[in-house]
């Protein structure tokens, strides 16, 4: 793996056998491959630019946070920034992020088939995503727009440039490979499952991407509808959400948050699935409560509908409305806390190594129950109304979003980058990293909870000089953040070259994905897998490390190598 296992004498593995990175060579083989290994790894590479694109800019917009003047950005480009940050990080990168790059990858291994259901339309969603990202970054950097990724109504239909259909367009379009990555996920766990896959013998990180694919086709078209109502307003005057003219304003937003918060849900629920798979290997036990999981993640993508109201608390709907919003907020929070103590439960008593995916998720599990929290602060209406357009609801919203699934996704990349690579990276700067991107998200973001509650308005440049010192320990903790997301990319990248092979399950991990070689073949399987039992059977004889920490002239350690 590391320095680490090459000092403890571990041998490299023999010679790989030929995998689906190397079964096909050239330029062409990949652009026009239908392999949902190699899909996911264009995945990986467009969404790691638009990534760092809407990463530049939170850093234009720290920056100018830094004093209480506006030093480097107009009004209007401040709110042109702003906009440009959210639409390419909110659709661009965290809802396609864990499925189209994990999701693609894993899910056909996970339950044993040898692709998605349908291959060709996976690449055609891949071209589909791209070209509407492509869309996105050049309408926000030639003119930009100025609403607020949520567009919302009469500016993005009166008031604001044109540029805003562009912007619109390029969302709608990415909508079309949501929907077709989800119906082919859905297609596949009905129908390609292995022999005695049954249901509940599926892992949870496939149960997580199977409820998310639901909400996202069911969902998805809402979004479209109401972009399309922005065009019919914009380009033909038809007084769809203009008051002056008989419109409503507040129609937007319940159409809007409809889609929205169940979105919400696309963005966390995968993370879900990720974090139990890491959970119970590095705790070496089975998920506590396996139907109970199941069961939090479909009830969360069900009663996830039922919700969008919260976000209209001030918006003056009735108060009758306002305190049924209000209880199914809490309601919807129930299975959240399920999960938790049920991760919790997992690691009690577990034999836990801290290698940098289990801390990648002891990190989520730490950010998303405070992000979780909070959110019960945002269902009561009387403190909703103090904090709303604060910076309490963008620490919130990015304790959930950002800490919770960046870390979610980074774990994730960790845990299966052997699989997916057949390389194994340094140990020490991936916990390094890890650690430094808990604590780089704490101090950027936990500043905003008080400042919100102080009063300090989202969206302004220009605020009142007691703010300042939160707003420059915010920045300095992006700095360390921003080290922490960019550290990984160097590491695994020097893996590529110069890592160690990676056995078939470095970490003697259950689940079928293990039970190929890494990197896997085309076909995923060599003969193909017959199950015969549930997830996460850790015997007694797999109780321990993982494979990589074990003396391999140990027993128990040469009993690992002949099993693998």
């Amino acid at each position: 793996m590391s320095g680490i296992t090459a000092e403890r004498g571990i041998p490299d593995t023999p010679p790989r056998e030929e995998s689906y990175l190397t079964a096909e060579t050239g330029l062409a083989s990949w652009l026009l491959t239908t392999d949902h290994k190699r899909i996911a790894l264009l995945f990986m590479a467009a969404i790691t630019v638009f990534f760092f694109v809407g990463g530049a800019g939170a850093v234009a917009l720290r920056i100018e946070l830094f004093t209480p003047q506006a030093d480097l950005l107009s009004d209007d480009a401040y709110n042109r920034a702003f906009t440009f940050h959210g639409v390419i990080m909110v659709w661009f990168f965290l809802i396609p992020s864990i499925p189209n790059i994990l999701g693609n990858f894993l899910l056909p291994l996970m339950i044993g088939a040898k692709d998605l259901a349908f291959p060709r339309l996976n690449l055609l969603s891949f071209y589909i995503f791209t070209l509407a990202g492509i869309l996105a970054i050049y309408t926000l950097l030639a003119g930009g727009v100025d609403t607020g990724w949520t567009f919302y109504t009469p500016l993005s239909t009166a008031f604001s440039n044109a540029n805003v259909l562009a912007a619109a367009a390029a969302v709608f379009v990415a909508g079309f490979s949501t929907i077709a990555t989800s119906v082919n996920f859905i297609a596949t766990v009905h129908m390609l499952r292995a022999p005695g896959m049954t249901w509940f013998r599926l892992p949870l990180f496939v149960w997580a991407i199977y409820a998310t694919s639901i909400v996202m086709v069911l969902a998805t078209p809402v979004l479209a509808m109401v972009l399309l109502l922005i065009f019919a307003e914009r380009a033909f005057g038809i007084p769809i959400f203009d008051p002056l003219r008989g419109g409503d304003p507040i129609l937007f937003q319940h159409l809007f948050w409809f889609y929205s918060h169940p979105a919400v849900y696309i963005m966390i629920l995968p993370s879900f699935g990720v974090i139990s798979e890491l959970v119970t290997c590095y705790a070496r036990r089975r998920v506590f409560g396996y139907s109970f999981m199941v069961y939090a993640i479909l009830w969360i993508a069900l009663v996830g509908f039922l919700v969008w109201g919260h976000h209209m608390f001030v918006s003056g709907q009735s108060m009758l409305a306002n305190l049924a919003f209000s209880f199914l907020s809490f309601v919807v929070a129930v299975p959240s806390a399920i999960k938790v103590f049920n991760w919790t439960a997992t690691l009690y008593r577990g034999q836990i190594v801290f290698d940098a995916p289990m801390i990648y998720a002891l990190g989520f599990i730490g950010l998303f129950t405070i992000g979780g929290l909070t959110g019960l602060f945002l269902a009561s209406i009387p403190v909703d109304v103090h904090v709303t357009d604060t910076y309490f609801v963008v620490a919130h919203f990015h304790y959930i979003m950002v800490g919770g699934a960046v870390s979610a996704l980074y774990g994730g990349l960790s845990f299966w980058w052997p699989k997916m690579f057949g390389r194994l990276y340094p140990e020490g700067w991936a916990r390094f990293a890890a650690v430094m991107m808990f604590f780089g998200f704490g101090f950027t973001f936990f500043p905003m909870f008080i400042m919100g509650f102080l009063g300090m308005p989202r969206r302004y440049h220009v605020y009142a000089e007691e703010f300042q010192v939160w707003h420059v320990l915010a920045s300095a903790g992006a700095v360390i953040l921003a080290a922490a997301y960019l550290l990984p990319m160097g590491y695994l990248a020097w893996s590529l070259v110069w890592g160690r092979r990676a056995t078939a399950n470095p970490w003697n991990a259950t689940g079928l994905e293990w039970q190929t070689s890494s990197p896997p073949p085309t076909e995923n399987f060599r003969a193909p897998p017959v199950v015969t039992q549930g997830p996460y059977h850790y015997h007694p004889e797999h109780a321990g490390p993982p494979a990589h920490e074990r003396d391999p002239h140990s027993p128990q350690g040469g009993q690992v190598e002949r099993e693998q």
